[in-house]
């Protein structure tokens, strides 16, 4: 696949450390500080709970081996989108890039970032009227951060990645050295069922885990990305996992479970104060501010790689203009303003929560057709070395097919009308694509 058809192209400079913190950046946002009361509640136990964390994250990893042995045949820049263009057509692949930068993209960063400007008001103390402002502050400097060289977006990634790694190390090692309840083993009478169900909860887990694969949208700018893009995917997701469950062991091993069940969203804020005292509530907070920054620039950094893909391709309006890389940086920054814009305004005038929720489906939709891709490429390629081959091959895929699946018939039994609104953003870029092709066959 030609990556673009400008003299100036995109830097293939990025490293494994890069990559790594990409894949790490992007998953670990919030959900592993909020998420604790939620999947407690659904899954009925301590144990059901710890379960489901690591059962979402085996899953998670069957998902990223799978799509390793794709994205090490396919190193090109767009991700899925070029995956779902190479296994099934150009009318497919742009269906799945539509719907990422449509809506799903600059939703995900409008919510997350408009989630930021909350904790920094509340941080500093000031008026509610500030929380869109600062919001879509933060995403507009990060946003020319990355209209730099890559490698200061990436360099940025490493650095916030690493500080975010702190206050989980720091629950984890006072959880397991300083609690005295039995994580596992806890009497439970006010959790019941009644809140949801184990698949619930592996559900909720699936969502925290999700976000891994956006490191493919720099498939074009990773050195050897045959090698280490099922690297850092691979070795990502698998700390990202022990992370996770090693966190809500070390929470439960010092909260009680009932306590954890009656605070909710508060459990992580009130394990930091309750074990390092009132400046442990500041620091978890800036810890997570920095989560929630870095995630963000994870975000950023890849979400306008597939417009750029995709306009590099004459697939959307103004394609001339979007497929723009500035001649030093080497940056989609066309691009970047694009997505920047459209999350903002996502900010000021909708709810980018229920707008990234209603894109679940389709999105998990494509996973599914990228996992079966798997089998197509080695029936129809047989004799093709292929750099990196998922193990377990073929039970690992169908795994990540079958948990892919379960998301998809949820969501379906959940938010049958969110449904059915994705399906109808989806079917809108049919008349996008023949209205372009048609363009193309023109010119």
């Amino acid at each position: 696949m030609q990556e673009t058809k400008q003299a100036t192209t995109l830097n293939r400079s990025l490293g494994f450390w890069s990559a790594l913190s990409l894949v790490v950046g992007t998953v670990i946002g919030s959900g592993i500080f909020f998420k604790q009361s939620a999947v407690l509640d659904s899954a009925g136990s301590p144990s059901a709970a710890l379960l489901a964390w690591l059962l979402g994250g085996l899953i998670t990893l069957t998902a990223g081996l799978t799509i390793a042995e794709v994205g090490a045949q396919m190193p090109h820049t767009g991700g899925l989108y070029v995956y779902m263009e190479q296994i099934y057509g150009k009318l497919w692949g742009f269906l799945s890039g539509w719907m990422q930068i449509a809506v799903y993209g600059p939703a995900i960063i409008a919510s997350i970032g408009a989630y930021l400007g909350i904790l920094l008001v509340g941080f500093f103390n000031l008026h509610t009227s500030w929380q869109a402002p600062l919001s879509i502050g933060v995403i507009v400097l990060i946003g020319i951060l990355n209209m730099f060289e890559n490698r200061w977006g990436a360099a940025f990634q490493i650095a916030t990645t690493l500080g975010k790694l702190l206050p989980i190390a720091a629950i984890i090692i006072f959880g397991l050295f300083y609690g005295n309840q039995n994580a596992l083993g806890q009497s439970l009478h006010t959790i019941t069922q009644s809140t949801g169900s184990f698949g619930v909860a592996v559900l909720a887990t699936l969502f925290a885990y999700d976000g891994w694969i956006l490191v493919a949208n720099l498939g074009g700018e990773i050195k050897n990305p045959q090698k280490l893009l099922p690297q850092a995917i691979i070795l990502g997701i698998s700390m990202v996992l022990i992370a996770y469950t090693l966190v809500s062991y070390g929470i439960l091993h010092f909260v009680p479970a009932a306590t954890i069940h009656k605070l909710g969203q508060q459990t992580t804020l009130y394990f930091a104060q309750a074990a390092f005292g009132t400046i442990g509530g500041r620091l978890l907070n800036i810890g997570i501010i920095i989560s929630m920054v870095g995630c963000l620039n994870g975000k950023i950094m890849t979400f306008p790689r597939i417009v750029y893909a995709m306009a590099d391709q004459n697939q959307l309006p103004f394609a001339k203009q979007l497929s723009y890389l500035h001649q030093k940086s080497h940056e989609p920054i066309v691009a970047t303003i694009a997505i920047l814009v459209y999350a903002s305004i996502m900010i000021l005038f909708f709810n980018p929560d229920r707008l990234s929720d209603l894109c679940i489906f389709t999105v998990y939709c494509f996973y599914v057709a990228t996992f079966i891709g798997v089998f197509i490429l080695r029936k129809r390629q047989p004799a093709t070395a292929r750099p990196f081959s998922t193990p377990g091959f073929p039970v690992t895929p169908l795994v990540a097919i079958l948990g892919a699946l379960f998301v998809i018939i949820s969501e379906i039994g959940s938010d049958l009308s969110g449904v059915l609104i994705s399906l109808v953003i989806v079917a809108v870029g049919f008349p996008i694509y023949y209205w372009k092709r048609q363009q193309n066959q023109n010119a």
